[in-house]
């Protein structure tokens, strides 16, 4: 290998490392969006989560029973995201529900001091009465789609404070009264704090903008990826054109049609679909499986359509040409139309002589003890059957002459059939003369004769209803076809070739 080989091939190998690590880089960037894109379409359902940051495990409901299993936290793992992410989507708190937890405080600081009994707190009492009435009236929670939180928050109150009424405004009046609390003030407040305060605080309220939408501020965040998978997409496009002939950029651009995805604001969980492309592209992930599954998948679909469409279409187009009368007119053609000959050798007549003589000269000779074997046995079956023959081998001493006479007699027929092809195959142009007169002269009557009137539209009719039965009974048998084990047929003779 040449000095200029050796510096252009690894001159190739820098550049092909420099493009793949360009690619990983823009993949990976790609798929950092796609976790902002997938982050940002599940915070609202699970916005609880975050804010609580933990979840229930094995809850469960048996009649009437139900079961609240235990709560696990990852506080301790996750950050408080909500703080930060509410004002991404225009969440604040909302207000009568905040003003409401913030009396709810206020009540546990004055039961410190000066206590339970103080008007202070009997105004707090009173408030949080009329706020818990309002609440159940008004339905603070639909705006944020809670209602059914506001529903666990009435049976709960419903099974911690027992009333004959069965009702929640009336535990609710219960609960918040200087009575009810006189008894371990601090144990009903915890009851509070730990069943019904996550439920009330998971309440926000979100502003509709002049859109129309709720208020998300989630485009600020896609603008930078908006940009720079831009420019890349515009440059990469315009390369492509640059370097392909006969590729416009407009071409191009259809070339990588999967990377407009990352340049659309909406429906942007779709971007998952140029980001598994440039994972795989670049190397990330290994798509060649999923590629042969979608390729097998979409062949099982249209095979059957596909050979239906061209089979039939190929049948019509013969039935089609039958009834205008193509047939007659090749024929007519053949007669009247001289035979363009490229290179005064009659090829068809050559193929034959060269299979005749690889037939004789060749294989015969080979096979030749075979072939005398089978005739000696079926000539023996033969005579087997003769009553002269079978008259014959009582006769002392003709049984061996009988096999003689046998084998004799095939060796005689075999030879003869071989003297014969061997004759036959020698160069003799008076013969080779004949021949040729007779197929023209075959050709001439048998194309003159199915000229006939009737003749040719019976042969037009009967190849017309042949190619019809071929389309009921042959191509409907492929539509009745299991593609799906072709395909497994295929991968079989594919796992086979491989090893």
């Amino acid at each position: 290998m040449s000095s200029l080989q050796r510096l252009t091939g690894k001159t190739s190998k820098r550049q092909y490392r420099s493009n793949l690590w360009f690619e990983r880089v823009m993949a990976l960037l790609a798929l950092l969006n796609l976790l902002f894109v997938l982050f940002d379409i599940s915070y609202i359902p699970l916005r609880n989560f975050w804010l609580q940051r933990k979840v229930q495990v094995f809850s469960f409901k048996v009649g009437p029973v139900e079961s609240q299993g235990f709560p696990v936290s990852f506080k301790w793992l996750i950050p408080n995201v909500t703080q930060f992410y509410d004002p991404v989507k225009g969440i604040v708190p909302y207000r009568d529900t905040q003003q409401y937890l913030e009396k709810v405080d206020q009540l546990e600081n004055q039961l410190i001091d000066p206590g339970l009994r103080s008007l202070e707190v009997t105004a707090i009492l009173e408030d949080l009465r009329d706020r818990s009435i309002e609440i159940i009236d008004t339905n603070p929670f639909q705006i944020a789609n809670k209602t059914g939180t506001l529903e666990k928050i009435k049976n709960k109150m419903r099974e911690g404070v027992p009333n004959s009424e069965d009702s929640a405004k009336e535990a609710f009046n219960i609960f918040w009264s200087q009575d009810y609390l006189a008894n371990n003030p601090v144990q009903k407040l915890n009851f509070f704090n730990s069943e019904i305060r996550p439920l009330i605080e998971t309440n926000y309220y979100r502003p509709i903008g002049e859109n129309g939408e709720f208020v998300d501020l989630f485009g600020v965040i896609d603008f930078p990826f908006f940009v720079l998978f831009g420019v890349e997409f515009l440059a990469r496009t315009w390369l492509i054109s640059r370097r392909r002939t006969g590729v416009s950029w407009l071409d191009a651009m259809l070339w990588r049609w999967y990377d407009i995805f990352l340049l659309i604001p909406l429906w942007r969980w779709l971007r998952i679909i140029p980001v598994t492309i440039r994972l795989g592209q670049a190397r990330l992930i290994n798509l060649s499986r999923i590629e042969n599954q979608i390729r097998q998948g979409f062949v099982a679909e249209i095979a059957e359509d596909m050979t239906q469409v061209v089979v039939i279409r190929v049948i019509n187009e013969a039935q089609s040409s039958i009834r205008k009368g193509e047939i007659a007119k090749w024929l007519s053609q053949q007669e009247t139309r001289p035979y363009v000959d490229l290179n005064d050798i009659n090829e068809v007549a050559e193929i034959a002589s060269i299979v005749s003589q690889l037939m004789v000269y060749q294989v015969l000779p080979k096979i030749r003890p075979d072939l005398e074997a089978l005739l000696e046995h079926y000539l023996e079956k033969v005579l087997n059957q003769s009553p002269i023959y079978q008259g014959l081998e009582q006769v002392p001493g003709l049984g061996d002459l009988r096999n003689q006479l046998t084998g004799r007699l095939v060796t005689e027929i075999t030879q003869a059939v071989y003297d014969g092809l061997n004759s036959a195959l020698e160069k003799d142009p008076v013969a080779d003369q004949l021949f040729q007169r007779l197929l023209e002269h075959f050709s001439e009557a048998f194309g003159s004769e199915i000229q006939g009137k009737r003749t040719l539209q019976e042969i037009q009719s009967l190849l017309t209803a042949l190619l019809e039965e071929v389309k009921v009974n042959y191509v409907e048998r492929l539509s009745e076809e299991d593609f799906e084990a072709i395909l497994d047929q295929t991968r079989a003779i594919r796992q086979t070739a491989h090893k």
